[in-house]
């Protein structure tokens, strides 16, 4: 068929030199013009192929015109509705009038339906006792000449009328359609031999390619797209936040234990062995292994009796301890937990445990310089130094909660973390840290609002002004470590830790206009969408 149409456009250029409008020919084997949409489909693909030759230049026009719908079609083929109901009844005294449930027998349900009310507006059909008769021996069926009139010209003479009457019924739809100008091209020939598009061993052997008409090389066509992975946008925005942290001079805590014990998780954060959030319907715990070996028995006995009868300032919780409570094992909710573990080991040489060329204290502190107070004093020379080193640390992996899944909540995600350790930091100095945190995430709205945290005073949530949604939305949570955390670790009284976290998902939603985190991370995650996500910049 394309080659006919071909042939046929420069037959014509031939004779006229030009085509003024595409919808006049005729294509062959049709009788005639080729003015629906389908018929300016084939008839551009035709151009197309001769454009590539350079046998032809076209210009392209649009038009507004109407296609059938199903429904359509087949009243355009077998009449509509209300001629249908009409042509199975009986003239007045010629027949038995037809009742309304021998009608839906004989035309169907839908026809009868919709059928009698336009037969009975028209004035073709009445009643007759309780069945239906002809009113008129003959009939114009207009529904179907219109259609046969659209399908063949994709408009009506009769005006816009009809045709916002025939789309209302839906049996036409509205299509935007396109017409062609076309003229000769720089190599217009009436031959449509196609050009070579390869140099083969028969061409060479037999000498033809020095005869043989070549297809132009396209430099400018896009190649085939490789196929390849691609970075999750999880991934994306987690790296990106992981080079802000290492911008700022932090270090990275290991995370890989995605299993911990109540003490690690809890206890010694000063969370109490009553707190709801140890409850089943919101951590989830293992079975087997079941209960974990213990900590080292000194700073398991420190922990205990803070929490039962108070320390370091504190009164404690006035509870009874328990060690079955301690053990258990279960999917950290936090990774707090492995901050604990890195607190714990930074105060190691506080307590007198640690060498200061041990490797892990060397790694979480940068090599920073000791800061004890009294070497900070004039003249003060040759005062003892109590082992503590400031560190900055991080960590970014996923913590596990027994939560109901929505399109906002997961039972897995990812936290962010971070912490900084040194000596009298304040309140100020970590709400300065985090203005200085989110600026580099882009964030620059932000505010801070009095929180609870068990295991930090004070604690502040953090807030940011979303500009799409106009209004503020929860970024983070964050606040100072209590003494009866961090003093039964080993560390000096005039020591501070900072803390902060904040989910990956909720950002990486934003970043990415996502709503539903389910098709973020699960089964309803796009492939194609993670290949073609682009990178992100805060």
């Amino acid at each position: 068929m394309s080659e006919s149409i071909q042939q046929l456009v420069l037959d014509t250029l031939e004779a006229h030199s030009s085509i003024a409008d595409t919808r006049s020919l005729v294509i062959p084997g049709e009788g005639h013009p080729a003015t629906s949409h389908d018929a300016q489909l084939a008839i551009l693909g035709a151009l197309n192929s001769l454009l590539s030759r350079e046998m032809i230049t076209y210009e392209t026009h649009e038009v507004v015109s109407h296609v059938l719908t199903a429904e359509g079609a087949q009243i355009a083929t077998e009449g509509s509705h209300e001629a249908r109901v009409w042509s199975v009844l009986p003239l007045p005294g010629q027949g038995t009038p037809v009742t309304p449930v021998q009608l839906k027998k004989e035309v169907g349900d839908e026809t009868a339906k919709v059928g009698q009310g336009r037969a009975f507006k028209n004035g073709w059909i009445g009643k007759d006792g309780d069945g239906l008769v002809k009113k008129v021996a003959e009939i114009k069926d207009t529904t179907q000449l219109e259609l046969k009139e659209v399908q063949d010209t994709g408009t009506l003479s009769s005006g816009e009328k009809i045709l916002a009457d025939l789309r209302k019924r839906k049996l036409i739809t509205q299509k935007k359609g396109q017409w062609f100008t076309v003229k000769k091209g720089s190599n217009f020939s009436t031959s449509i031999a196609k050009p070579e598009t390869d140099l083969t061993v028969d061409m060479l052997t037999s000498g033809s390619w020095k005869t043989s008409t070549y297809k132009k090389y396209n430099f400018d066509a896009e190649g085939i797209p490789t196929s390849g992975g691609g970075l999750h946008p999880l991934l994306k925005v987690r790296e990106e936040i992981r080079s802000i942290f290492l911008e700022m001079g932090f270090a990275e805590m290991p995370t890989q234990s995605f299993v911990e014990s109540g003490f690690w998780c809890f206890d010694a954060l000063f969370v109490p062995q009553q707190h709801p959030a140890r409850d089943l319907q919101d951590t989830f715990y293992l079975s087997d292994p079941s209960h974990s070996l213990p900590p080292e028995e000194s700073y398991y006995k420190r922990v205990s009796t803070v929490h039962e009868k108070g320390g370091y300032g504190s009164s404690g919780y006035r509870a009874p301890w328990q060690p079955e409570e301690s053990s258990k094992l279960l999917l950290r909710t936090h990774t707090t937990a492995s901050s604990a573990h890195m607190l714990y080991k930074l105060a190691a040489k506080c307590r007198g445990e640690a060498s200061e060329e041990d490797s892990d204290s060397k790694e979480f502190v940068h090599g920073g310089a000791a800061t004890n107070k009294a070497n900070e004093k004039l003249g003060s020379k040759g005062a003892p130094d109590d082992g503590f080193r400031p560190a900055k640390l991080f960590s970014i992996d996923r913590v596990f909660r027994n939560e109901t899944m929505d399109a906002t909540h997961l039972a897995e995600f990812h936290q962010v973390e971070g912490v900084v350790a040194d000596r009298n930091l304040t309140l100020a100095d970590l709400i300065g840290f985090m203005r200085v945190f989110y600026s580099k995430m882009g964030i620059e709205q932000v505010r801070f609002k009095p929180a609870y945290n068990p295991y930090t005073e004070p604690s502040l949530e953090i807030f940011a002004f979303h500009p799409m949604l106009n209004k503020w939305v929860e970024v983070g949570n964050s606040g100072m470590f209590r003494p009866e955390m961090l003093e039964p670790m080993g560390f000096p009284k005039d020591v501070r830790v900072h803390g902060w976290g904040l989910g990956l998902e909720r950002p990486t939603m934003i970043r990415y206009g996502i709503n539903n985190i389910r098709t973020l991370v699960g089964h309803k995650t796009s492939i194609e969408g993670v290949e073609n996500s682009p990178a992100v910049m805060f």
